[in-house]
């Protein structure tokens, strides 16, 4: 993905400032999304996600993995950590390296979500106070994408 990006933003300079805007209003949508679960958390309309039982390992591990496969805002944070990284520039070695950093950072952090969040202290905490932690994410997002759009000002598309 990083070597195809590169050839992308090298045979269209725009196409990086492009990327970087959409992305920019992806987090923003995201944004919105949490901070209206946020509100709606606050005002006592949480509840449980739903979760899919009965099932084995390796069909619950296919599952997550399409998932994060399929996960907008997986692939908007990893492109937005790529339009720092100067791939058009990069060595083997450099390429290799970034890929395999992101994989450690993306197992460890699932692993550790796991761990933590399938627990019944995890689900009461998230029934008591799972507003907030959606209102910081909105925060999140959208300063993430405000620094993404004022990045793309300042540089253009």
């Amino acid at each position: 993905m990083s070597l195809g990006m590169a050839a992308v933003f090298r045979a269209c300079p725009a196409a990086q400032g492009l990327l970087t805007a959409g992305a920019a209003g992806l987090l923003l949508w995201f944004a919105v999304r949490y901070l209206r679960a946020a509100w709606a958390g606050y005002h006592g309309q949480r509840s449980l996600p739903g979760g899919a039982s009965g099932l084995g390992f390796a069909s619950a591990f296919r599952r997550s993995l399409l998932v994060n496969v399929l996960n907008p805002k997986a692939l908007t944070s990893w492109l937005a950590i790529l339009a720092l990284f100067p791939v058009a520039r990069a060595q083997a070695g450099d390429i290799a390296l970034l890929c395999a950093g992101a994989s450690a950072v993306a197992i460890t952090l699932h692993a550790l979500y796991a761990l933590a969040f399938s627990t019944p202290a995890a689900a009461r905490l998230y029934l008591r106070a799972g507003w907030a932690f959606s209102a910081l994410a909105g925060v999140f997002f959208a300063s993430f994408a405000l620094r993404l759009l004022a990045e793309v000002l300042r540089h253009g598309p």
